[in-house]
């Protein structure tokens, strides 16, 4: 794994920019995409690049391992690394796909509203995915109960009927980039509104949509 990889993202203007990333750094963004989707309450902005990177390296890390000599113990060490990516891989992966069945009819509201150069939060597999979803709930609903039902409770509106993600749920992070005049909302009518600067290094609990922006920049990480 010495090579590096070709990812490429998108600058604060919307344009496309290619980022040069070594398969070490590659595999630190792909653990940082995973715990922050563990942790958030949301569905956050795909990372459909950076998978599509790791496996290709993952594949080509099984193809070193083919034309490595047998009984090296670089081999079974490369191999039980594979096995730790795969996992995060799979488990990143897992968490997105159960927080759209959570919340498909959200997630499609935000994907249909979303303006032009806006990140997109799912992969087209993804959103294929949560419309077929979408399709087959509403599907078995009619077919199970809503057509035994009178005519004027035919219909359900499954914005209103599947929660919304608890945007104000609380969130441990660490500040990976120092934050100063971060607003934070009271918790009753009594408190006021108050600000507070966000260290470099430091770790806080705090309302996930008070930092929902700098978990989407990379200013902090969920821990």
């Amino acid at each position: 794994m010495a090579e590096e990889l070709d990812l490429t993202g998108q600058d604060s203007d919307g344009g496309s920019e290619e980022v040069v990333l070594t398969p070490a750094e590659l595999i630190e963004r792909l653990e940082q995409a995973w715990m922050n989707e563990k942790f958030a309450p949301e569905l956050l902005e795909s990372k459909c690049e950076i998978v599509e990177c790791v496996m290709e390296q993952l594949e080509h890390m099984e193809e070193n391992l083919r034309r490595a000599r047998k009984g090296d113990l670089k081999v079974s060490i490369h191999r039980m690394e594979m096995e730790r990516i795969r996992y995060v891989l799979s488990s990143y992966l897992r968490c997105r796909l159960t927080k759209i069945e959570k919340f498909f009819p959200h997630v499609l509201e935000k994907e249909k509203t979303r303006r032009e150069g806006e990140s997109s939060s799912l992969s087209p597999e993804e959103f294929a995915f949560a419309k077929e979803y979408m399709a087959n709930t509403e599907t078995y609903l009619k077919n199970v109960a809503l057509k035994h039902m009178p005519p004027n409770l035919q219909k359900v509106d499954l914005l209103r009927s599947v929660p919304k993600p608890d945007l104000d749920s609380y969130v441990f992070l660490r500040v990976k980039e120092r934050q100063e005049n971060i607003l934070v909302e009271p918790e009753t009518d009594e408190q006021r509104d108050y600000v507070i600067d966000l260290e470099e290094g430091s770790q806080h609990l705090i309302r996930y949509k008070t930092i929902a922006p700098l978990v989407a920049s990379g200013a902090v990480q969920l821990i």
